[in-house]
């Protein structure tokens, strides 16, 4: 199996970011938050958000009218068959009796007939809302609906019908044609995905309530959507083929959000969510003979406290504006006091600001000004209250501390604050600790301590295990791959990640809010843009708010999507995981996020692109307000948009597994200049999103600099109180790092040779390779003694065997003599 050559990352473009100035990317937009601050975001993680938030961002807002002609649809048919009830009113049967009636329909070959009867089961999944009075109902009618479909074999249906519409060549070719793609180019298609998406997302829902048939039909659905059923691949390849095409402009007008959100939940239901990783990842330590793990991350995440964001520049230009009239009346009074006295001279105190003072060094300041905050910052040291999170480090920087003033926060406050560090520590690796004859106590206490908190991971064990099984086949054996989701999902996506893991990040990069519009850049707004554009002002903006909407959903499945994958295939087997990582990182995946991240990131998560009054099952349950510019502008009423919020976690999370413990990916952190777009992300005060942005930037400390750490102190000590301590890594330290050659080329050709040996042994000529291997018997005496069934006609044959190939067979005696 090939892996694109190490050029395909364009290390050239690297070096172009480096040299094209000393902030890399030049068109960063500092500061940009100015003064705006968000309040602490009480936001809780997880792997989806309500049930009812998920089931409303299928739609785009441009499908509103389709809601009532699903239902037209269903009842033009359903009053044929049943005159005076209503949906709610049939028994258990009678609703049997006409999803059958529906499954036999979808077989006619009339095309427009396929698609109203598909809109019409479509409005069973929705939860027949029309016989409805409030959202409750619709979602308690819906969860039974999708139930019903699923035991009458509808998504078997449906999956045929799917790869009927993928494979029709001519909507694909007129699509091509087209100078516009609308929303009706891809009806039949978004019809179809809605209710697969439907029936995904429903079924994986657990509750308390659910009879014991439904919990059987969860666990055999999870079990068809994960195993090589259709086709002999699992569903999820057939979505990601769906990906490449769209992406290789083979097919425009597939609904690109549908795609992506039925990939992402499919995904989600058969390899497991968060819990489910946890769960297993205990017990595959357990058969490993691993202790348990320290602690549940997730857990010990929900309990940390955001801390206090970073003033930006432009808040500190505005102190030291509002404070120089103070301080020069004051100057002019105290120099009138002291006078000639010997310690006129003395040092000011010197004091940091709040969590992290942004201390980058601006090329538009001169040093006086820069001296002149200085002086202010130890004016304010006087004046203001210290936080208890900023004790610690003022009492390394303050010899002489000043009495501390009363805190002015209530007591309940400061008593919520958890006592000592939120991790337990870890020792990932260390040399010799038995030879410790003749070295003093504390060495030996030392040594102690690492040997409490040694911690081996399960990736640790892998790779002992693989380099085992290469140097010693014969002994070792064949190795026993268990059957998981994970592994099954990676063997049908291994012929083909590269495609995958490009087409997603192009679409990626489509949706990313930083993105310029380019003529040869995919449209991903096929599924969103109606076939008559608005002509008034309140379309343009209803419009506008939908486009933008869709953009956040995509980048939300995709972020969530790759982190998925990469979490469940780095537990499967850690050179899945890392070869994954190495085609992310080839796809420029590394410089894509931090793109991402040059943004007004406050903006961004507080962003309010949606209407909700348009969201499903809202608007097919209330009656329509009259919408105006205002309410448009106004938007919902929450303090941040969990979806974007969502998203942002999940990339920092992306970036964090694809450079850590790599030296040459981590140093592409720096040549990208990325420690002030992250720094810039510590504004959002969500105690989550700062623990990852930190975790990055813990990592590129020993490569910043000194003066870096120096004028970052704050920085430094939110790393130590939030990020887990590696007792044998010196982080906080230079050592001379920077001296360490960048050597990319070698280190992802030394980790890519391992990845092939892996693949070439695990996955590729396993039955040849085995007999190569096979032992061969060189006894004699136990060759012929060997006891060999014989066919039932061997006594007939044997004597003319005889004496055709042998008797009748001249031997060249001669000849053979002198061969030997």
């Amino acid at each position: 199996m090939e892996v694109p050559a190490l050029n395909h990352m364009n290390t050239n473009n690297i070096k172009k970011i480096g040299a094209n100035g000393k902030d890399g990317f030049k068109n960063q937009r500092k500061d940009s938050e100015g003064s705006m601050e968000l309040p602490n975001l009480e936001f809780e993680y997880g792997d989806t958000d309500s049930t009812t938030a998920e089931l409303s961002e299928l739609y785009s807002y441009t499908e509103e009218p389709e809601f009532n002609l699903n239902r037209e649809c269903f009842e033009e048919d359903f009053r044929r068959h049943v005159k005076e009830q209503r949906w709610a009113e049939l028994t258990e049967a009678g609703q049997k009796s006409h999803v059958m009636r529906l499954l036999n329909a979808l077989e006619v070959t009339d095309r427009q007939k396929r698609l109203t009867v598909a809109r019409a089961i479509l409005y069973l999944a929705q939860g027949v809302f029309g016989d409805c009075s409030c959202e409750e109902e619709v979602m308690r009618w819906s969860r039974s609906n999708v139930f019903l479909l699923y035991e009458m074999g509808i998504f078997t249906a449906l999956l045929e019908l799917l790869a009927m519409e993928i494979e029709n060549s001519q909507a694909c070719s007129s699509a091509v044609r087209k100078p516009a793609i609308s929303l009706a180019d891809s009806t039949e298609l978004r019809v179809l995905l809605s209710i697969m998406y439907l029936m995904v997302e429903v079924m994986r829902q657990e509750d308390e309530e659910d009879r014991p048939e439904w919990k059987t039909a969860r666990q055999a659905f999870k079990t068809e959507l994960g195993f090589p059923v259709y086709n002999g691949e699992p569903f999820a390849l057939l979505l990601f083929g769906m990906v490449t095409k769209f992406c290789s402009m083979n097919a425009p007008h597939f609904p690109m959000k549908k795609v992506l959100l039925l990939l992402w939940k499919t995904i989600l239901l058969t390899v497991g969510g968060l819990e489910e990783l946890q769960e297993r990842k205990v017990c595959v330590r357990e058969r490993a003979g691993l202790p348990p793990l320290p602690e549940d991350p997730l857990q010990v995440v929900r309990l940390m406290r955001a801390a206090s964001p970073p003033p930006s520049a432009m808040e500190l230009i505005e102190q030291t504006q509002q404070k120089r009239g103070r301080r020069s009346r004051r100057s002019a009074y105290v120099d009138s006091l002291e006078g000639d006295s010997p310690f006129a001279k003395k040092q000011p105190l010197l004091k940091q600001d709040s969590l992290d003072t942004y201390n980058e060094r601006d090329p538009f300041k001169s040093e006086e000004v820069r001296e002149d905050e200085e002086e202010e910052e130890a004016d304010a040291a006087m004046e203001h209250d210290v936080d208890p999170l900023e004790r610690d480090v003022i009492r390394d920087v303050i010899i002489q501390p000043p009495p501390m003033p009363p805190l002015l926060r209530p007591p309940s406050d400061r008593l919520s604050f958890p006592r000592g560090l939120p991790w337990a520590p870890k020792v990932s690796f260390y040399r010799d600790t038995e030879t410790l004859v003749g070295l003093p106590r504390p060495i030996h206490e030392s040594v102690k301590t690492l040997k409490q908190h040694k911690y081996v991971s399960m990736a640790e064990v892998q790779i002992k295990r693989e380099e085992e099984l290469q140097q010693c086949p014969m002994t070792m054996g064949e190795e026993e791959v268990e059957e998981t989701p994970a592994e099954i999902l990676y063997q049908g996506m291994l012929p083909n990640l590269s495609q995958y893991v490009i087409a997603l990040l192009k679409l990626l990069l489509a949706a990313a809010p930083t993105s310029k519009a380019k003529t040869d850049s995919i449209n991903i707004l096929a599924d969103v843009l109606p076939e008559e554009m608005p002509v008034t002002v309140l379309q343009s903006m209803r419009l506008g708010i939908d486009v933008n909407r869709h953009k956040e959903i995509i980048v939300k499945a995709i972020s969530a999507l790759l982190l998925l994958l990469l979490k469940h295939f780095k537990l499967n087997h850690i050179y899945q995981f890392e070869y994954i990582c190495q085609h992310l990182v080839f796809a420029n995946c590394i410089p894509l996020i931090l793109k991402f991240f040059n943004q007004n990131i406050m903006s961004y998560i507080s962003a309010k692109n949606s209407i909700c009054v348009l969201d499903f099952p809202h608007c097919v349950v209330h009656d329509m307000p009259e919408l105006t510019a205002e309410s448009l502008e106004a938007g919902d009423s929450g303090e941040f948009c969990w979806r974007n919020l969502f998203s942002c976690i999940n990339l920092l999370r992306v970036l964090n597994k694809l450079t850590k413990w790599k030296h040459s990916r981590t140093m592409m952190l720096v040549v990208f200049k990325s420690a002030p777009i992250l720094k810039r992300a510590l504004k959002v005060k969500q105690a989550m999103m700062q623990l990852y942005v930190l975790k990055l930037l813990k990592m590129q400390t020993k490569y910043l600099g000194r003066q870096w750490r120096k004028s970052n102190m704050k920085t430094m000590s939110a790393i130590y109180q939030k990020v887990r301590h590696r007792l044998n890594d010196d982080w906080a330290y230079g050592n001379d790092m920077d001296a360490r050659p960048w050597d990319f080329q070698a280190e992802e050709c030394a980790l890519r040779e391992s990845m092939e040996r892996f693949h070439s042994r695990r996955y590729e000529g396993g039955e040849r390779r085995a007999g190569e291997l096979a032992a061969v018997d060189n006894c004699l005496s136990s060759v012929l003694g060997r006891r060999v069934e014989l066919p039932h006609d061997f006594p007939r044959s044997y004597p003319l065997w005889l004496e055709r190939e042998v008797f009748a067979q001249p031997i060249q005696w001669e000849g053979l003599l002198q061969a030997l």
